[in-house]
């Protein structure tokens, strides 16, 4: 991947004639030279109208003039194309809050990655509803929080997340493993901003001990899947998903051994996406430009 310092467009609008000539034709009136374009139309045979997805990554020092005034000047065509759209410096690090309970294994995988650069990204903090991986997490040089959860205190707990969250200017949560069923309000605070990981493929197997409910149906396949959180228990819109082979000599135990495999794998490729602009939200399905 290119180093240079870019801008990226992600939108989404009505489909129409004409729409990659006017959006590329603004970046050319302009001198901005694009590094990447994708695009797709979706036909709207499963919806009402046809929908177009675009995403353009322009060479940011070929524009002559800031990400502000770039915005300020893209709008009056986003108007017109009737656009859902926003457009990400790629010299601003993404600000991942992460939240887990005791599984440690997509925490240990994410802080890796971020420790070696793979992700360059700042965590500003952790939060867990249990405390026993504050060594590990402050070890990092990482703030960690300590927030129970009890079915009596899960109000003031979420506000309490949400609290530290707002003050660490998270941009994006990210659900590792964390294992309580959040607050509606808690999720509508951050639409398309909080990412999860669940160890089943998607829809099969939702909530509870997934691999247990796998094992018992027999299936041949496990997986995980990430994806947007909702106010709908494990029903967002799904951004990323991975399967492995099993048989029937293998215990819940080995299901449980090789999910974790997957999970950590696919929890940071549908991160990578989402922190790169590369999924688009329309409904409950989701458009990933690999």
């Amino acid at each position: 991947m290119h180093r240079e310092r870019f801008y990226t467009l992600a939108a989404s609008c009505p489909d129409r004639t004409g729409i990659i000539a006017r959006v590329t034709g603004f970046f050319a009136e302009h001198q901005g030279w694009i590094l990447e374009s994708t695009f797709h139309a979706d036909d709207g045979s499963d919806t009402s109208d046809g929908r177009y997805f675009m995403r353009i990554e322009v060479k940011a020092d070929s524009l002559p003039f800031q990400l502000a005034e770039l915005r300020q000047r893209f709008a009056p065509l986003a108007r017109e194309l009737a656009m859902d759209w926003r457009i990400s410096d790629s010299a601003s690090r993404k600000r991942v809050v992460i939240l887990v309970s005791q599984q440690e294994h997509c925490l240990y995988d994410l802080l890796a990655r971020w420790q070696s650069k793979e992700l360059d990204i700042e965590i500003p903090c952790v939060i867990s509803n249990h405390d026993s991986l504050r060594g590990f997490v402050e070890w990092h040089g990482i703030p960690f929080h300590h927030v129970p959860v009890t079915p009596d205190t899960k109000t003031s707990a979420y506000a309490e997340v949400q609290r530290l969250v707002d003050a660490a200017r998270g941009d994006t949560l990210v659900l590792a493993r964390y294992m309580q069923i959040l607050s509606p309000e808690l999720c509508a605070a951050y639409p398309g901003r909080m990412l999860n990981i669940h160890h089943s493929f998607l829809p099969s197997f939702v909530g509870a001990k997934p691999y247990h409910q796998a094992y018992q149906r027999g299936v041949k396949l496990i997986g995980a899947t990430c994806h947007y959180v909702t106010h709908e228990l494990d029903q967002g819109p799904i951004i990323e998903q991975d399967v492995i082979r099993i048989d029937h000599t293998d215990a819940v135990e080995d299901m449980v051994r090789y999910g974790k495999d997957i999970e950590k794998t696919v929890l940071a490729r549908g991160l990578r996406y989402h922190l790169e602009d590369r999924v688009l939200v329309h409904g409950n399905k989701t458009v990933v430009f690999r």
